[in-house]
This record gives structure tokens, sequence and C-alpha cells, in this order.
């Protein structure tokens, strides 16, 4: 009886209803698929299509073995109970990762299919442990973790929350669970176990490489890339919750113009429309869109607008859009799926027609305004409840394809500017998928908390998405809620969370300021939504003023560096932000570093992360030469230093003799 054979390119195992099949998939990389009673299906989530591949391939009764350049697969079937253990080797022989065992007596199942009602599956995966693993990437969790081993992480998205299945090990490996299901997954000291809720079948991909490097760019290479940022990205955004008419948001323009402090764009924040799911500006608040773009412009400035995908159930595309089957279906209850400002659902981004349909209100109403970038808010998107099983998509449960939903919001509008010939193309986001960022998706890190303890979450948060593949990434500056302008304990925050802005992939300032009054009105005496307090740099003391208009002039300084890291991020699949092991991997210091990390190759960075703080630890790597950007100090790595940080500065060093003399 022979259970592995050779089909086509593939190496595929068959036993007891299951089909096992294991492809190359890029160079150094294997997509690994099973299902249950049929065969694998071709869904293209994150994976693009490569190019055909002729690997290596061994087969007898009981084992067989699959090679792509630097890694290989090799199955073995037990002769006790048929099934069949994958193990994944580097090119040097070296173990990277093996699936669990069944425990003999114990009788576990290294891959179970556990039947669900309507003919899916509960998917359970579980692979060996290796204690001392670190592992990496995996999106954006609200905690104060780099390293994820012994992390439990739910496999779905919520507000400040994106699961990006991809990690990277430092035992050579990286691996992308291609399943958009809500599960779970668990990093534990006995175990790796990956928990899919509804599924029709087990989809991975795992790639071998000798370097951080190489695996990211093998990575991007079958995922995407961002596209090029275009040049309004590199310098400075001003925001807050929020401009509540055009005369408000002109005003601060003009006052950073007057100045002459540099502003790239000016955002205009959610609910400047008439009724969610309008999908354009509110006449009374917002009378002259047209002319306010071409003022913006003469200031050398670009207007964001804020879409959320939620449509009111008084909005005047409801029922149109109800009616062509365009919404978020719930599966028991009203058709409510959220609260805030009304009561409303969400648009179905997973239905083509439904992206089309909202492109096209959005192209009418904004783009031909000159508008040409977009806040994709509430993309998770944001349930008042998070019943996952509650909803339902074009393309399925929401348990069993809801992880997709953000990165389809971003195609909506990738798609659509695209097609009007727009070919640099950057919106921002608050939650993403993988592949997201081939959508041009700017994750932020959403509506976060104003406090020291959430800063320091927020940089383990974005080099973790770097290394999930999502290289463009930034924070709300200062944290969304919970500052006031005049409170010197959040004036402390706020500078040194913009110092570290400055050195983040888009440098943007946000937040619903608190204040005393934050209602608004409509003339006829009914109230519209609240605003919130200023958050301009000169908000924050009169002292403290020329420290921010410092850093906005330094992120110019930097433009063209910043230029290049854009290109590096496009062309090759490179994070933006690094951590430090990416560009020191043989520096073994550099895997434990959490608290700073490399601004692309040359800048190391290490932001200030705790209250009354004016000095720090900073690990030079081994085998470079370090300049200090405060004093001109000249250090060879492989050292811990103090770093002196008084308020209006950050550490900052560089490994390259060009940027020594960068004022900081």
């Amino acid at each position: 009886m022979r259970y592995i054979y050779r089909q086509g390119n593939t190496l595929q195992y068959r036993q007891n209803g299951e089909l096992l099949q294991i492809e190359p998939w890029g160079e150094n990389s294997l997509r690994v698929r099973s299902t249950m009673m049929g065969n694998p299906e071709d869904t293209d989530y994150a994976l693009l299509c490569g190019k055909s591949i002729q690997p290596e391939i061994e087969t007898d009764e009981w084992t067989g073995s699959i090679t792509n350049g630097k890694i290989t697969a090799r199955l073995q079937v037990s002769d006790w109970s048929k099934r069949c253990r994958v193990r994944f080797y580097n090119q040097n022989g070296r173990l990277l990762l093996e699936e669990a065992e069944d425990g003999g007596s114990l009788n576990l199942d290294a891959r179970e299919f556990k039947p669900v009602l309507g003919g899916d599956y509960k998917l359970t995966v579980r692979f060996a442990s290796k204690e001392q693993e670190k592992i990496y990437g995996m999106g954006q969790y609200q905690q104060d973790v780099l390293n994820l081993k012994n992390c439990t992480l739910e496999l779905a998205h919520r507000n400040s929350q994106a699961s990006v299945p991809f990690l990277l090990s430092d035992q050579g490996y990286g691996f992308l669970w291609h399943n958009p299901a809500v599960g779970r997954v668990t990093f534990a000291k006995n175990e790796t176990r990956w928990t899919a809720e509804c599924t029709r079948q087990m989809d991975y991909w795992i790639t071998a490489g000798d370097s951080p490097d190489e695996m990211e760019q093998s990575y991007a290479k079958v995922t995407g890339t961002v596209p090029m940022m275009p040049e309004y990205g590199l310098g400075f955004w001003q925001c807050k919750l929020r401009y509540w008419n055009q005369e408000q948001l002109l005003s601060v323009a003009r006052e950073y113009h007057r100045r002459q402090i540099p502003v790239d764009v000016m955002v205009c924040d959610f609910f400047h429309w008439p009724k969610m799911g309008d999908f354009r500006f509110e006449e009374e608040f917002f009378p002259d869109p047209k002319a306010m773009m071409e003022e913006l412009k003469s200031y050398g400035m670009e207007l964001m607008v804020s879409v959320w995908p939620q449509v009111a159930l008084d909005s005047e595309n409801y029922e149109e859009m109800k009616e062509k089957g365009l919404l978020v279906k719930t599966d028991r209850g009203v058709p409510i799926a959220m609260r805030f400002g009304g009561e409303s659902t969400f648009f179905d981004a997973t239905n083509p027609e439904a992206r089309d349909y909202v492109w096209e209100k959005c192209r009418q109403n904004y783009y031909e305004h000159g508008i040409r970038l977009f806040w994709l808010d509430e993309a998770e998107p944001e349930y008042t409840v998070y019943d996952f099983d509650n909803y339902r998509y074009h393309m399925g449960p929401n348990v069993r394809i809801g992880n997709i939903y953000p990165q389809m919001f971003s195609r909506t509008f990738w798609e659509g500017q695209r097609a009007e010939g727009q070919e640099k193309t950057v919106n921002l986001v608050r939650c993403a998928w993988a592949g997201s960022q081939r959508y041009g998706a700017l994750v932020w890190s959403g509506d976060i908390h104003s406090d020291w303890e959430t800063l320091r979450r927020q940089v383990c948060a974005g080099l973790n998405m770097g290394i999930a593949g999502i290289s463009w990434w930034t924070t709300d500056i200062g944290g969304f809620s919970g500052g006031r302008p005049e409170d010197p304990a959040f004036r402390q925050l706020l500078i040194r969370w913009f110092e570290w802005g400055t050195f983040c992939p888009v440098m943007r300032l946000h937040g619903d300021r608190e204040c005393e009054d934050r209602h608004v009105y409509h003339k006829d005496g009914t109230e519209a939504l609240f605003t919130g307090g200023d958050n301009e740099i000169w908000s924050f003391g009169e002292e403290n003023t020329p420290i921010f208009e410092h850093y906005i002039k330094l992120r110019e300084s930097l433009r063209s560096y910043t230029r290049n890291l854009m290109e590096e991020a496009h062309t090759l699949g490179r994070p933006v932000i690094r951590t430090m092991f990416y560009e020191f991997p043989q520096d073994t210091v550099c895997w434990e570093l959490k608290e700073q990390y490399m601004y692309g190759g040359a800048l190391l960075v290490a932001p200030v992360l705790y209250e009354d703080t004016y000095s720090r630890k900073v690990y030079l790597p081994k085998d470079e030469t370090w300049y200090s950007l405060l004093d001109g100090k000249v250090y060879e790595g492989g050292r811990w230093v103090t770093a002196e940080a008084p308020i209006d500065k950050i550490p900052v060093f560089t490994r390259d003799e060009n940027l020594r003399f960068l004022e900081i």
C-alpha cells in the first residue's frame, strides 16, 4: 500500500479521507494544504500566484521529501496509525519545525478536523515546541511584548488589534497561517497550537533563510509589497478629533503656513458627513470642498478625509445597499452591528459589487474635489459586540472569512484610485491582514490611551507589524484619548511621543484631547457630533512649541533618507522600522531588545518610554562604529552606553558617517 506519491510538482499524502499536499511557492518556500474529503482550494487570500518551480521530490511507500531551494519537507507515515508527520529542514539539514507527535496511546492528531454545522470544520494544527525559540511578528497586539514565545494570541481583529498571522523564528524560518478564520494561536512551552473556528482546509506557507531580511523578502514576493510612498507621506501630518467645519480646518492650515512650519497632510476626521454611509461632506459645515482643497494645495498640503464602512439605517444609501445585498448580514437578531453615532451596519467589503458602489460614491464626492488620501477608519470592523459568529459576508460567515475584511476595505480604495490613474497610493487604515500592504495600507494602532504604558506597547506593536509584512505603520502621536493640553504630565508624554513619532514610518499628530466644551450645533439648534480639544503644536505651552517645531523640521531633513527606506519597502518588502535583530542577527543581544530599534539600516533610535526619565541605557551592536547624534561621540559596538536625554532630545546613533552630523 502506498501513502505518499508525487503529483506534478507537488508531494501528496492520502489516507482516511485526508489529502495533504505540499508544493513549492516562491523562493526557498513551500505551501502546505490539507483537506478532508476533497481537493485543496486555490484560495488567494494573501498568497499571490508565483512562477512555476520544479522541486526535488523523492518518495517511497512510507516516506517522501520535497525540496525547494533552502527548505525541505520530509513526510513519515506511521506503520501503526498510518498518520503522516511533517518535518521541515534547511539546506544544512537542521530541523526548523516539525508537527507534534501523536503521543502514542494518547492518540493525538497533529491535523485535527472537527466537523461543525454546515459542513466546514474546526481545525487544530499542532507543532512541537522548542523551549528556547524566539518568535516575532503576528501583527499588532496591545502588549509590551516583542518576543511572542509563551504567548496566546487571538486570531481576530478588534479596535487597536490587528491579526496578521506571519511569524519569524530565530530558528531560521518564517511561517504564514494562510487562513482568515477567527481563531487562536498559542506558542506554548510544550507545543505550538493553531486553531481556526471554522474553515474548509488547512493552509500555511513556510520559508527558510539565512537571515531575517532574506525571509522577509521571500514573504514579500508571495504576498506583495507596499506601493512607492507618495512624497506627501514623508513629512508631518496634522490631525485632531475633529475639525468640525471647513473654516476651522483652514484656520489651522493657515497658522502653520504663517509660522512657516511644513505640513504635508491636513486630516479631516469623522462625521464630516450628514449620516454614516452617505459618503460625502455635509454642506452646512463644508460648503465648498473644492475651494478648501485648492487653498490647502497652495500651502503645499494635501487633504485626507475619513471614510467609515458603517452605513446608518437612516442613510440616504441604506435602502439601496440593503436591496442589492451590499451590507454585512446578521444571522441573528436585528440588522444592527454598531450603535455609535446612530444605529448602523457595515458595507460588505468582501463583495466586489459593494466595493465598486462605495468607491463610486467616494469618487464623486471626494476624489473629484482633488482628494487623494483616505482615512479608512473602523476597518476591523468594530462591532459593538464582537459576536463573530453572528455576521455573514459575501465570501462566507465571519468566523470563516472575517479576518480578511480590512484587507478588502483597503482594496476598495486602492483599486478605485488605480482605475483613476493614481499610481502612488497611501491610505490610513485602522486594521490589516496579510496582503493588506499591497493595497497601500498605512496601519495605525487604533484608539489607544494616552499614558506611558500604552506608549511602550506601541513600540512593540510597530516592530512586530513590520516583521508581519506591514511596512507602513504609525500611531496617534500622544495617544488617542485621555490627554489634556494644559496638563504638564501629558505635555511631557506628548513630547516624548512626538520625538519617537519623528522616527516612525509616518509622523502624524492626532488625538481626542480633553476640553471644557465639546458641543457642536447645527444652524437649526440640533446637536451634531462632538469635537475635541486643541491638538496643534502650539496647544501645549509656549515653551514646548519650539521642541515640536524642531522635530518637524528634523523630519524634513530626513526626507531623502526616509524616501530611500520607502523605496526598500516598495521593492524588497523591508520594514521601515526594524527590530535590532533584523539588522544584526548574529548579535545575540539584539534578539532581546524591545525598547530600541533601527529606523532603516543606519539610524538606531532609543525613545524615552518612562516618565521623568532624562537618560537611558542603549545597546550598540558589535562589529560596528557608532556615532551619537546627541553629542558627536564615537563608540565601538558590542557595548551598553548611557545616553543623556533631556526633555527636548531623543537618543539616536548612526553607523553611517554621512549621517553623523545630523542635528537631533
